[in-house]
């Protein structure tokens, strides 16, 4: 049997609460947890959901409650067709257990990472130079 805490968190509970769509998107993120303008702590784990307001991501360990969090995941539509883009999360964990964690977004922007038609084409010679 499965229990609230986990119903809430893999949005399976019976009543819905939340406002704002979610989208399951399954991605690898890595998440930065920060203290001031330290890095208390990294890892690697995957997005579950997503929404305008927040992201149930795993973890590698439970994360702190209230601490800030850096969150950056390859976004699974180019830019033009062409282009990869990264979405940067910058939120505070809300919710967290020994599966993962619960994020609200606070702000976030995406970023490009080139085009796949540049990469394929400059990047091979600049690779052969520096070696």
């Amino acid at each position: 049997m499965v229990g609230q805490e986990d119903r809430t968190f893999s949005g399976e509970s019976d009543r819905e609460r939340r406002i704002k769509r979610r989208f399951r998107i399954d991605q690898e993120v890595r998440y930065k947890m920060l203290y001031g303008q330290r890095i208390a702590e990294t890892g690697v784990g995957r997005t579950l959901n997503i929404s305008s307001g927040g992201v149930w991501f795993s973890t590698e360990n439970m994360l702190t409650s209230g601490m800030p969090v850096e969150l950056s995941m390859n976004w699974p539509v180019l830019l033009n067709d062409s282009c990869p883009m990264k979405l940067m999360i910058y939120g505070c964990v809300v919710r967290s257990n020994e599966k993962g964690a619960a994020v609200a977004i606070e702000r976030y922007e995406f970023r490009t990472q080139g085009s796949r038609a540049f990469q394929s084409t400059v990047a091979a010679p600049l690779d052969m130079r520096l070696v």
